[in-house]
């Protein structure tokens, strides 16, 4: 968490334990933004209804079924490649792009930069979703009116920019410099501090602060939107609390990352995509093939992951017993690929290895 304004560098900061009050920005009420607002939260709803009760954590079958076709046109694979109709390793690029900083100190958002450009005109539900699991790492920009500083020395609530559209209440949030600028343009008050936070912190303040959604980037220089509350709170009830397997996929890859995924897999929660398998016999767990045949099972670090593939598949939660048994069951899986819309990584299993403890633990307590 950043706050960037003129405060002492000996002044603790403790803006983000602060209440918050709201200033008016006007914000466009053209229907790109309504019609995303309502069409997501009918979604949401929709979404809702179709999963009735929570459902216990499901038995992962021991024999795991392949099933399904790539997400989206896959790149063209040698002859060797396999054709038993598991989904290929995903065309996206494993790694995040290069962070950028639209102002010194200021580091964009650049996986939630890219979802927002690749928006159509006219965002389908997809797309929307799309936009919010990009919004489940890195850092998102909130806009102070005033000085924030000032306003925390005087103990006083700090003044979150926010819009109203119709009777709602939208707090406004930006992916970068780019947008802050765009948004201080349009807007007659500019005296402005930015606090930058961890996207979960501002997630979560936008839902506890009562507010009817997020706009992010309501100025432009690209594509805006709305995150409705409604998706928020399932967003967040279904995620890590630290979003750590995407901060980890969407930092820098390094020697340890692939040590630190593992250690993630073992305490957050996962999920795998099933669906309908190749030969009509009932559900299979989805898993990917390199163009020799090597086989990964997906596991997803939320089901939004899962729906961004645009397959027809249905998230499961599976608990890291779960996890370690099916890859322990199967010699031929060599491990597992997470979260395969991207950013991705692949894990063979001897980097597996803590999480196959987790089956040898079992076998060893079944005796």
């Amino acid at each position: 968490m950043a706050l960037f304004s003129r405060r002492s560098k000996n002044q603790p900061d403790d803006s983000a334990n602060q209440p918050d009050e709201h200033a008016e920005v006007p914000v466009d009420a053209d229907t790109t933004l309504s019609g995303v607002h309502e069409d997501v939260s009918a979604a949401v709803a929709a979404e809702e209804a179709d999963r009735g009760p929570e459902e216990a954590v499901p038995h992962v079958p021991i024999s795991v079924s392949t099933y399904g076709q790539t997400a989206r046109p896959a790149a063209a694979q040698p002859a060797s490649a396999s054709t038993a109709g598991a989904p290929a390793l995903p065309p996206v690029p494993a790694e995040a792009p290069v962070r950028t900083e639209g102002h010194a100190g200021m580091p964009d958002n650049t996986l939630l930069l890219a979802a927002l450009a690749g928006l159509p005109e006219t965002p389908d539900n997809a797309a929307i979703l799309n936009v919010m699991r990009q919004a489940l790492q890195g850092t998102l920009y909130l806009r102070v009116l005033g000085d924030a500083r000032a306003q925390l020395k005087e103990g006083a609530p700090l003044r979150l920019a926010i819009s109203t559209l119709g009777d709602k209440k939208f707090l406004l949030a930006y992916s970068g410099a780019a947008g802050i600028q765009a948004g201080v343009a349009v807007d007659p008050d500019t005296s402005t501090s930015i606090l930058g936070q961890p996207t979960q912190s501002v997630l979560r303040n936008a839902i506890d602060a009562g507010y009817d959604g997020l706009i992010i980037d309501h100025a432009g220089p690209g594509r805006r939107i709305i995150l409705p509350t409604a998706l928020l709170t399932r967003t967040l009830e279904q995620a890590d609390p630290e979003f750590t397997i995407k901060n980890l996929l969407s930092d820098a890859r390094t020697d340890a990352t692939a040590r630190y995924v593992v250690e993630a897999l073992l305490k957050t929660p996962v999920w795998i995509a099933a669906g309908t398998r190749s030969d009509g016999e009932g559900l299979g767990i989805a898993e990917a093939r390199s163009a020799d045949g090597v086989r990964y099972l997906q596991v997803f670090s939320h089901p939004l992951e899962v729906l961004a593939l645009r397959r027809d598949d249905r998230p499961l939660p599976i608990t890291v017993a779960q996890l370690a048994t099916a890859l322990a069951s199967d010699p031929a899986l060599s491990g597992v690929l997470v979260d395969a819309a991207g950013p991705w990584i692949r894990l063979d299993r001897a980097q597996l290895a803590p999480l196959l403890a987790f089956a040898e633990t079992d076998a060893g307590a079944a005796e």
